[in-house]
C-alpha cells in the first residue's frame, strides 16, 4: 500500500472510525505542542519579569515601609506602629531571587530520597491483568530486534507495577498497550474495529488531560499576565515598568511630604492612601523641545532594544525603562536629556530621576519630535534609521 493508493474500506463504520481516530490523533498532538510551547513562554516571561521588574517591586516595598514608619513616628498610634513593623518585616524577610533559588537547591539536595512503596502480594485483579499483558506483550512474540526492545521496556514497567500489586497502574498499562499504534491489528483484521474504539476513547482522555493542563497554565499569575499581551510581551513589561515608576514617584513624593511637614502637623487623608495620585505628587517636570537640545547634551534613551536598533541618536546612552532603577548607578553626574518614542516613558523616568536628586530633563515628543526637527539619527549596524 502506498501514499498514492489509500486504503479503501468496505465497512462504512470502520472507515468512519479510521478517519475519526486520525483526526483525533492530530488534534491531540497539536494541542500537546501548543501547551508545551505555552509552558515555555510562561517560564521565559516569568524569568524576564522578575529580572526587569524585580528591583522596582523591591523599591516599592521599601517605600511602603518608609511611609508607614514616617506615619507611625508622627502619630504614635499603636495601629500605625504595627503597620510600620509589618511593612518593614516584609522588606527584611523578602529574599532576592538568587538567594531563593539557592535555598531551594540546597533543600532539594539535603532532602532524603523518598521511601520506595512497600511490596505487597498482588491481588486477583493484578494477577489477571499481568497474565494478559505478559501473553500479549512478551518480547518473544516478535522477531524484529527493535520491536523486541520496545516490548522488553514495556514488560519491565509491567513487572514493576505487578511487584507492588498496583492493579490501577497495570490497568493503565493494559490500556496503553491495547491502544498503541504499534500493537494495532491489521486493517483487514476482525479485531480492528474494537481497537479503533479503544484508541478513540484513549485519545479522548489524553485530550482532556492536555486541556486541563492548558487551563492550569493560563490561570497561573504569570499566565494571566501574559494573556494581556501574548503577541507583544515586551511592550507589556514596558507598560508595567511605567506604572511601577509612576507609583514609585508618587510614594517618594508622599514620603518627602511626610518628612518635610512640621512635627505637630496632623496626618491628613493623603497619608492614609499614600499611593493616590494628586497634583502635588507630580510637580511639573523639567522639559525641553527636541530642537533645543544642546548638541553636546548627555542623552539617555529609555526605549526597548528593537526601538533603539531601528534608530537612535549617536552617542546616546541606552537603558530600557525597566532597567533604570537597577542601573541608576551607571548614570553620569551631569544633566540628562531623556528620550523615548513620544515622551511618555521618558517623563516617568525624569520624574523618578529628579526624585533621586539627579538633574534630568524630558525631551518633549521623544524620538518622533527629534526626527521631525531634522536632527541626526543612526541605525544599528549601519541600517537606515527610522523611529519604531
Amino acid at each position: 500500500m502506498t501514499a498514492q493508493s489509500p486504503v479503501r474500506w468496505s465497512d462504512p463504520e470502520q472507515q468512519e472510525l479510521e478517519e475519526r481516530v486520525a483526526a483525533t490523533e492530530l488534534a491531540w498532538l497539536t494541542m500537546d505542542v501548543d501547551v508545551q510551547a505555552l509552558r515555555v513562554e510562561i517560564d521565559n516571561f516569568a524569568l524576564i519579569h522578575h529580572q526587569l521588574l524585580g528591583p522596582l517591586y523591591t523599591r516599592l516595598d521599601e517605600l511602603d515601609a518608609l511611609i508607614a514608619e514616617a506615619v507611625a513616628a508622627r502619630t504614635g498610634h499603636p495601629e500605625d506602629v504595627r503597620r510600620a513593623a509589618d511593612a518593614r518585616r516584609q522588606v527584611d524577610e523578602l529574599p532576592d531571587l538568587e538567594s531563593l533559588f539557592a535555598d531551594i537547591q540546597e533543600q532539594e539536595a539535603a532532602a532524603a530520597p523518598p521511601e520506595p512503596p512497600t511490596r505487597v502480594r498482588p491481588g486477583k485483579d493484578a494477577q489477571r491483568i499481568y497474565r494478559d499483558l505478559a501473553r500479549r506483550a512478551h518480547p518473544d512474540l516478535s522477531t524484529d530486534p527493535a520491536e523486541q526492545r520496545r516490548r522488553s521496556a514495556f514488560i519491565a514497567r509491567v513487572n514493576e507495577a505487578y511487584a507492588y500489586g498496583d492493579a490501577e497502574a497495570l490497568a493503565r498499562l493494559a490500556e496503553e498497550w491495547s491502544t498503541d499504534p504499534e500493537a494495532a491489528p491489521a486493517v483487514d483484521s476482525p479485531d480492528r474495529l474494537a481497537w479503533l474504539r479503544q484508541r478513540l476513547e484513549w485519545l479522548g482522555g489524553k485530550i482532556a488531560e492536555v486541556a486541563a493542563e492548558q487551563v492550569r497554565l493560563e490561570n497561573t499569575a504569570m499566565g494571566e499576565l501574559l494573556a494581556l499581551s501574548p503577541q507583544d510581551p515586551d511592550r507589556l513589561l514596558e507598560e508595567l515598568a511605567e506604572q511601577l515608576l509612576a507609583k514609585a514617584a508618587a510614594q517618594q513624593a508622599e514620603l518627602e511630604r511626610l518628612l518635610a511637614a512640621p512635627a505637630g502637623q496632623p496626618v491628613d487623608d493623603r497619608t492614609e492612601n499614600p499611593t493616590q495620585e494628586t497634583q502635588t505628587m507630580f510637580p511639573q517636570i523639567p522639559s525641553i523641545d527636541a530642537a533645543a537640545v544642546p548638541a553636546d547634551a548627555v542623552l539617555l534613551d529609555v526605549r526597548e532594544q528593537d526601538e533603539w536598533d531601528a534608530g537612535h541618536v549617536d552617542g546616546a546612552r541606552h537603558i530600557p525603562i525597566g532597567e533604570v532603577v537597577a542601573r541608576i548607578g551607571e548614570l553620569p553626574d551631569a544633566r540628562l536629556y531623556v528620550l523615548c518614542r513620544v515622551g511618555g516613558r521618558s517623563a516617568q523616568v525624569v520624574q523618578y530621576l529628579v526624585q533621586q536628586g539627579l538633574d534630568a530633563v524630558n525631551v518633549d515628543g521623544g524620538m518622533f519630535a527629534w526626527e521631525g526637527a531634522g536632527r541626526p539619527m543612526v541605525g544599528t549596524g549601519g541600517a537606515e534609521a527610522f523611529v519604531l
